[in-house]
């Protein structure tokens, strides 16, 4: 009769994490390697629950020799057994097999053998990467720090809103939108002019995936005070980069009766809590970063989560760069943007820290942000941190309806008069700011790519899985 009925079901995690000696129960993975020896079988079983494996003990003599001498990498299996104390080094327990159940086999030609795999080729079998060490890693501390977003907010007393992801808005004003349309592509209806109609297409107008949710959140902040919204945006930029893909998660909250300020308050705190909550909650994962991706890494997190966040202008940060010897790739001058390298040596070698850079030119930011008396300057602020630069960008928002359709009108912004409306009804002071969870991970993991901490990444001419 078989053992499995009268055995608990216990994930790995559970194991390692406390005194199981003696207790009969059952584990479910997947095999990672398989040695036999004259006369003992050990099986590395994998859940995906840790980032441990279990060590399987199969006596050579007994019955469950022959399920276990046949196992490949990556089978799937089930194991039932007593936990017994290991004399090997470098682990607390193991579980001596009394029955072993194969629920999945794998042959010789599962792709992940017991080799080094490049991090390229794993993006090729995006389905069994989770599978890896390195994978299983980076998706255990995104979940982490998922729950640790809605943590940090409503631990607050934010409101979580789900904002739209097809909309009829561009947030950016940059024109990039994926186009959402149910119009025959190779004959669509036309106007009299010879234009496409959009009015006859679902929703009536062109729409799109949004590239944000900041503007319906503003919306919300009037009614609720304080919000965040945390979901997919999309981007349809032709950018190969290892920073860049179409489609990836943005947390972005509104506070009313904030400024400048309380914005950059915020920001400090949350992304303090989340390196805090990674240090704290996934430590053996970090460790492996450490070890294996970015040595001196968790270094790296105590020292931010320790440090002490300044503040400079843009026309400082400008200043100090154009004083500085180094030699950029891309000179530096009032009015042009910052780049990477920019915002890089701003932290690393001018600050030696954390710095909010605030005040930015007018012409080279969002229409939604908050003129400054000095008619150049909007009240945004961007928070650059050693080794990636800008990781958080916000700004207060222009509350003065006056202000904002001029600005409007001046850009040739169109359909957004319900976004005037709350400047006109009960407008008061509003601030927010957007956080690329994709970027956060790369900064709290070391991955170096952004393809490596999303699931199944959408990039130019590739949207396979």
């Amino acid at each position: 009769m078989s053992t499995f009925g009268k055995y608990r079901r216990i994930t790995v995690r559970e194991v390692l994490s406390g005194s199981q000696e003696g207790k009969e129960l059952r584990l479910g993975g997947w095999v990672r390697t398989v040695r036999a020896g004259k006369e003992v079988i050990f099986l590395e079983l994998n859940d995906g629950s840790c980032f441990a494996s279990m060590q399987v003990v199969v006596a050579s003599a007994s019955p469950v020799a022959a399920v276990a001498e046949k196992l490949g990498t990556g089978a799937c299996v089930e194991v039932a057994g007593k936990i017994v104390a290991s004399p090997a080094a470098g682990q607390q327990w193991e579980l001596e097999a009394k029955e072993i159940r194969l629920l999945g086999a794998a042959d010789s030609s599962y792709p992940l053998q017991k080799k080094h795999h490049s991090l390229e080729f794993l993006r090729s079998i995006a389905h069994l990467r989770p599978r890896t060490n390195t994978f299983g890693a980076v998706f255990r501390v995104r979940s982490a720090l998922a729950f640790a977003i809605h943590t940090f907010f409503q631990e607050r007393g934010f409101l979580y809103v789900n904002t739209p992801i097809i909309t009829a808005n561009d947030c950016e004003g940059a024109g990039e939108l994926f186009r959402v349309t149910t119009l025959d592509p190779l004959s669509p209806p036309h106007t009299e002019s010879g234009s496409i109609d959009w009015e006859k297409d679902f929703f009536g107008e062109r729409t799109g995936l949004t590239v944000s949710g900041q503007l319906q959140a503003e919306l919300f902040a009037t009614a609720f005070g304080s919000v965040y919204t945390f979901g997919p945006t999309f981007r349809a930029e032709n950018s190969n980069t290892s920073r860049h893909i179409a489609e990836f998660w943005m947390v972005e909250p509104e506070m009313a009766f904030a400024d400048l300020e309380a914005d950059a308050e915020l920001a400090e705190d949350f992304l303090r809590f989340l390196v805090g909550y990674a240090l704290e909650n996934c430590a053996e994962d970090l460790g492996f970063f450490d070890r294996r991706i970015e040595p001196g890494l968790l270094k790296r997190l105590e020292q931010l989560k320790n440090a002490g966040f300044q503040t400079m202008s843009y026309t400082e940060a400008v200043a100090a760069l154009e004083k500085s010897r180094e030699h950029f790739e891309f000179p530096v001058s009032w009015g042009m943007d910052l780049c990477s390298e920019h915002e890089r040596w701003l932290t690393e070698k001018f600050v030696g820290g954390p710095v909010f850079v605030i005040d930015y030119p007018k012409d080279i930011k969002a229409f939604y942000m908050r003129q400054n008396d000095d008619g150049r300057t909007v009240a945004a602020m961007d928070l650059l941190v050693p080794r990636v630069g800008e990781i958080i960008g916000g700004s207060q928002r222009e509350e003065r309806p006056e202000r904002l359709e001029n600005r409007i009108n001046e850009l040739g912004i169109k359909n957004l008069p319900w976004y005037l409306d709350i400047r006109r009804w009960g407008t008061c002071p509003h601030a927010g700011f957007g956080l690329g969870f994709e970027r956060l991970l790369m900064y709290i993991t070391g991955m170096e790519n952004i393809r490596d901490v999303i699931p199944f990444p959408r990039t130019p001419g590739n949207a396979k899985f």
